[in-house]
């Protein structure tokens, strides 16, 4: 695989995750808002730092 492949793979897979993580951030302020589930708020909460714990994780191979 060439190194510019490579970084083509890690801008599709930032933009994914940047993607996941903006749907995430929108359920969770829909979420506080509602305060119908404090288990969904956290749940959204984890899979938020979950997101943002992987987009650093591939900065950091870029």
């Amino acid at each position: 695989m060439s190194p510019q492949s490579g970084d083509r793979r890690a801008k599709r897979k930032l933009e994914a995750l940047r993607e996941q993580l903006k749907q995430v951030q929108q359920r969770l302020a829909g979420a506080k808002r509602q305060r119908d589930d404090e288990r969904e708020i956290a749940e959204l909460e984890r899979k938020q730092a979950q997101i943002e714990a992987e987009i650093a994780r591939w900065k950091q191979q870029d």
